[in-house]
């Protein structure tokens, strides 16, 4: 696998492609608008025009989708058609469901859910689980938050607002004493402690990705949830539910990015915690970072900028490399830690 298209060149888009032309990989970018500052090749086309995607798409090995979630459908589609490694960043679990069903029949490998949470915080979570020889809990928590923040949301939109209003009002499986159960977002709220940095999180959905499943029958109690300033969920509750937003995602997204634009100076917060047995005696471990902005290929990256693209670059290296599967379906929690952290994308979370 040398050669690979990246769809969307965003910010996490056109870093992830730069970092896979480092990584010695053949790259083409393709976005509504091309650009051509960039060290590897880049097309205007319409990505959401499947017709056109297929033919730009035949001479590659692989997809990249840093596009919408609700894109992403078809392009793992196409991928599938063309018999194409396909890899996404997407949180949406209807999405991932789909891809999960294409991934039966697929001649190349099915990837979603590569990048911070899903993705690396799963990677984490599984690693914590091994250490164990009984798990009794498995609570992973991420937030991408300013470092400086303003107002009484105290939040920022670095990321896409399609992807977190989604994240915000779509359920939230979970382990419960055993079972799977779906619960409702923006609940369960609880104090964090980082750094002398208090934070509050909440349920929001499709963090998990697919550990439920994997490991209903082993971890009894398992959940994700997102990290935010204290007062946060409040105001967003009020926002969704009191002025009745949630039926209006479209313009929930343009609202809260009009009012809380990107900022430079971001951080991300990983608090991955796992309980049970080992030796005879009960114990905690934990992964716990706070990661910030970093100068990557002559630039500076914000830190959920650089997160999401070192995961999902540093997946494809190990594919490409053979220390991944080159078919079927990729969980998170079969990537394992030590692995992808000797990566030279992957080596990023340890600096």
């Amino acid at each position: 696998m040398q050669k690979i298209a990246v769809l969307g060149l965003g910010k996490v888009g056109t870093l992830a492609g730069e970092l896979l032309h480092e990584s010695g990989f053949q790259v083409t970018g393709f976005d509504d608008t091309a650009s051509h500052d960039l060290p590897f090749e880049t097309r205007q086309v319409d990505v959401s025009n499947l017709e056109k995607l297929k033919d730009v798409l035949s001479g590659v090995e692989a997809v990249l989708s840093c596009l919408p979630y609700f894109l992403n459908v078809g392009v793992a589609s196409t991928a599938h058609e063309l018999g194409l490694h396909y890899f996404d960043l997407t949180e949406d679990v209807p999405t991932t469901k789909a891809i999960m069903e294409m991934a039966q029949s697929s001649k190349g490998l099915m990837a979603p859910q590569c990048g911070l949470a899903p993705g690396f915080v799963g990677i984490v979570g599984a690693s914590l689980i091994e250490e164990l020889d009984q798990c009794r809990s498995c609570r992973m928590r991420v937030g991408a938050l300013p470092q400086n923040p303003a107002g009484l949301m105290g939040y920022s939109f670095n990321w896409s607002p399609e992807g977190v209003v989604n994240e915000y009002l779509n359920d939230c499986e979970v382990l419960e004493d055993g079972e799977i159960k779906w619960v409702s977002p923006m609940e369960w709220i609880e104090k964090i402690v980082i750094g002398g940095i208090e934070l509050e999180a909440f349920t929001t959905s499709g963090g998990l990705g697919t550990m439920c499943e994997t490991y209903k029958d082993r971890v009894p109690n398992m959940d994700y949830k997102t990290m935010r300033y204290p007062g946060h969920v409040k105001l967003m509750n009020f926002f969704f539910h009191e002025l009745l937003m949630r039926d209006r995602r479209r313009e929930a997204g343009e609202i809260l990015v009009n009012a809380k634009p990107p900022v430079s100076d971001d951080i991300v917060y990983i608090h991955v915690a796992a309980e049970g047995e080992a030796d005879g005696r009960m114990q905690r471990r934990e992964f716990v970072r706070g990661l910030k902005p970093m100068t990557i290929a002559g630039k500076e990256r914000t830190a959920i900028a650089w997160t999401t693209a070192s995961s999902v670059v540093a997946v494809i290296e190990m594919v490409r490399d053979g220390t991944l599967p080159a078919k079927g379906f990729l969980k998170q929690e079969d990537v394992p830690l030590d692995v992808f952290l000797k990566t030279s994308n992957g080596a990023r979370y340890n600096m």
